[in-house]
């Protein structure tokens, strides 16, 4: 399993919410290159990047912070927030990014999302934010009927590079992951999933990893910031 670190961008700074919530964010470095690269320097293969700002506003916002971490690490990152179009999807990954996560879009315009994993193979995931086992989406704002195992079920054959299901009501919590939907969903497609949300602890780790389910990996934030986990520890934890 793999570690993504999250840093969640808001106005250039890196923060983290509170179960989804805007106004509840803790900065935690205003300089998101720096914690980029120190988060490369501790062993960390891949970054996960939100523009937090661009998922509410619906195109990117933090650009230049995203840019920034880019010229100043060379490990690969995906990012989410914003990317509604295949415009953006080119430019994103033209500008060197490694893969393009698409959430709200993948409810909204389903084709879109299978046309763009068509053209760049690899490089397209989709990301699943529920609450209470439902799609959230626009920044978890709009609550959709549509269930997480059918969203993702949807993309079985489309070549999509993973899937980052992240339960909102963990996210920010520091409460740990919810290991028996992410496995369920993780056992139920093909598709290669991201465990997100919640992710607080050494042995929320080990939870993941003892569920049997085939997961890609699993992404914190939070916890890392705070120092709840031991980044190094939980690369060992992880490859073990």
């Amino acid at each position: 399993m793999i570690l993504y670190p999250a840093i969640d961008l808001k106005d250039g700074n890196c923060v983290r919410l509170y179960k989804g919530e805007m106004d509840q964010a803790t900065v935690f470095n205003d300089n998101p290159a720096a914690q980029a690269r120190a988060f490369q320097d501790a062993g960390c293969e891949w970054l996960h990047l939100v523009d937090l700002n661009g998922a509410f506003a619906g195109a990117p916002v933090n650009a230049a912070a995203v840019e920034a971490i880019m010229s100043e690490t060379s490990v690969p990152a995906q990012l989410g927030g914003g990317i509604r179009d295949m415009a953006t999807i080119e430019t994103w990954l033209s500008k060197g990014l490694a893969r393009v996560i698409l959430g709200t879009v993948a409810v909204e315009d389903p084709a879109l999302v299978r046309a763009a994993a068509k053209a760049f193979p690899g490089q397209v995931a989709v990301g699943i934010d529920a609450r209470d086992g439902r799609v959230a989406t626009k920044g978890w704002a709009e609550e959709t009927d549509v269930m997480v195992t059918d969203l993702a079920r949807q993309f079985e054959d489309a070549g999509i590079a993973a899937i980052i299901y992240t339960d909102i009501n963990r996210d920010g919590a520091m409460q740990g992951p919810n290991v028996a939907a992410t496995a369920a969903l993780a056992n139920a497609v093909s598709i290669p999933v991201i465990a997100s949300g919640g992710v607080s602890s050494l042995d929320d780790l080990r939870a993941l990893k003892a569920s049997g389910a085939p997961l890609d990996g699993a992404i914190s934030g939070r916890a890392l910031y705070d120092g709840a986990i031991d980044l190094k520890e939980a690369l060992d934890v992880l490859k073990a």
